[in-house]
């Protein structure tokens, strides 16, 4: 099994993926449990001094001007996690959950927020055994940290609440730690403060979507390619030395990822034919300047995020010197524009998808092929609505393209009076991907459709390799109308799963 050893420098987004979405294991390093008891002398130091110290002897927020005496820190930490668990609406997913829990755990282990090594120790023990917090989709602001979901998971490790175990039932969260041989922790001066405050839940999303939209751009290189094949269209437009002149990198790697796909194909290049034309449309000509500004999109996301996967986000933070200040490294706003800024980019892609499916059905742009790509056009409508449930799904994209980062609404009596939005920029980002999968498949099901139309000519090796492997996996091909349905969900599952990237790199080896 897998193992991700957590140390004082932060993570990688692969130990992200192998936790969240893995059965990684992970080891807390001799180095962070070393950090971890220093910066829980200097916490225990100050804790039995008489001056005040944010998160240590006093209040939260607004209420952070009331000192707060020995015998009561216990219940303020215990306190703050019971009252901040107060997340409302449907749970959030698992992998979402373990990727929040670890990345929190990433930042305790800096030796920066003064937790003790034995909390961060049943924090790892926790996700070990399998044991998901119950999470719900709203409470947090993205500033502050995504407060309301870190609560509920320390309250987990307090053993209360509710969590899922690794059979996939929901049960009290002390049943489930006393099942595995887990002692809830008993939170000291700092603790329950330094659980709560990050931007783990909107980093792991940011993380995740990463991962699915490299596989996601890739695809949309090859649906575009099937289209322009289906179309009689030129590949000219993708010559390297055109795409040199404007030297964007996710340009010239989509265009290169393209003719790829398209070489060996006899199907190109047929556009002076019989109704000739001087360029393709837009949707044909253009998709490489467009799937690759997303990729440029992607490469100054993956940095934001690996400068926050480096991150130790917390407030206050012990400092190497022994000093403990308060910041506002907790604000979501560096990851809360990236994630917008991938749902405007997945929405754009979405939507010149739906444009080259829509050229496909229609017989008057479609260049010889039949009517919605009817078997008996009239009698068989096609996939004419299979492209309205794409272009439902393009439209709900430019809905949640939308940046949720340009909104704030202030809280805590106007203490925290300016907030990032960054969870819900991710929330809507994970719809987005899950939207922009769907629209890639539906045009993946009318190219192939499209191509086994075009009788007598033979289509790129690549592009036959895609059709055997669509069709091997239920993604049916041309014929009369049938439950439509249960095609578009296997063509889902075909792109979902990567195999639709698999199926080309056996063929063209590696895209980009």
């Amino acid at each position: 099994m897998h193992t991700v050893v957590v140390g004082t420098s932060g993570v990688s987004a692969s130990d992200v993926l192998a936790v969240a979405r893995g059965a990684a294991r992970i080891e807390l390093s001799e180095e962070a449990v070393a950090a971890l008891a220093a910066a829980r002398e200097i916490v225990d130091a100050l804790a039995a001094k008489p001056d005040p110290v944010y998160g240590v002897s006093t209040g939260f927020g607004a209420l952070a001007t009331r000192h707060i005496s020995p015998e009561l820190r216990a219940q303020l930490q215990r306190n703050i996690v019971r009252s901040h668990a107060a997340g409302m609406g449907p749970r959030v997913e698992r992998e979402v959950v373990r990727a929040l829990m670890f990345l929190r755990l990433k930042t305790v282990c800096s030796g920066h927020t003064g937790v003790r090594p034995e909390v961060a120790q049943t924090m790892a023990d926790v996700l070990n055994a399998g044991i998901t917090p119950v999470v719900h989709e709203y409470g947090s602001l993205g500033c502050s940290g995504d407060l309301a979901p870190l609560s509920h998971c320390a309250l987990t490790l307090m053993g209360e609440g509710d969590a899922e175990g690794p059979d996939g039932v929901v049960r009290p969260a002390g049943e489930l730690l006393a099942a595995h041989g887990i002692q809830p922790v008993e939170l000291r001066e700092k603790e329950g403060l330094a659980l709560l405050n990050g931007t783990d839940g909107m980093l792991g999303m940011l993380v995740m979507a990463l991962a699915d939209l490299d596989t996601l751009y890739k695809s949309a290189d090859i649906t575009a390619a099937l289209s322009l094949e289906a179309l009689l269209g030129t590949d000219k437009v993708l010559a390297p030395e055109l795409h040199a002149i404007r030297p964007h990198p996710g340009q010239g790697a989509a265009a290169a990822n393209m003719l790829a796909v398209l070489e060996g194909s006899q199907l190109t290049g047929h556009h002076q034919d019989d109704a000739p034309r001087v360029q393709d449309a837009y949707s044909v000509r253009c998709a490489p300047q467009v799937a690759g500004a997303g990729r440029d999109t992607m490469a100054h996301a993956r940095l934001v995020a690996e400068r926050e996967l480096a991150a130790a986000v917390d407030n206050p933070v012990v400092l190497p010197d022994g000093r403990v200040e308060s910041n506002g490294n907790f604000h979501g706003a560096p990851v809360a524009y990236v994630l917008d800024f991938l749902a405007i980019a997945a929405a754009d892609l979405g939507s010149i998808a739906e444009r080259r499916t829509d050229r496909l059905l229609d017989k008057n742009r479609s260049h010889g092929l039949p009517p919605f790509l009817a078997d008996d056009a009239g009698v068989d409508s096609g996939l004419m609505i299979a492209q309205y449930t794409q272009a439902a799904l393009v439209s709900e994209m430019k809905r949640l393209a939308v940046p949720a980062s340009a909104d704030s609404i202030p809280s805590s009596a106007m203490q925290e009076d300016h907030v990032s939005m960054g969870w819900s920029a991710a929330r809507k980002l994970r719809t987005a991907v899950d939207n922009l999968t769907r629209i890639i498949a539906v045009e993946l099901y009318a190219a192939t459709r499209a191509i086994e139309l075009r009788e007598g000519l033979s289509p790129a090796p690549a592009s036959r390799a895609v059709i055997e492997a669509a069709r091997a996996a239920g993604v049916q091909g041309p014929g009369p109308d049938r439950f439509l349905a249960p095609d578009l969900a296997a063509a889902d599952a075909f792109v979902r799963g990567g195999h639709l990237v698999e199926a080309v790199e056996k063929v063209t080896g590696p895209l980009q």
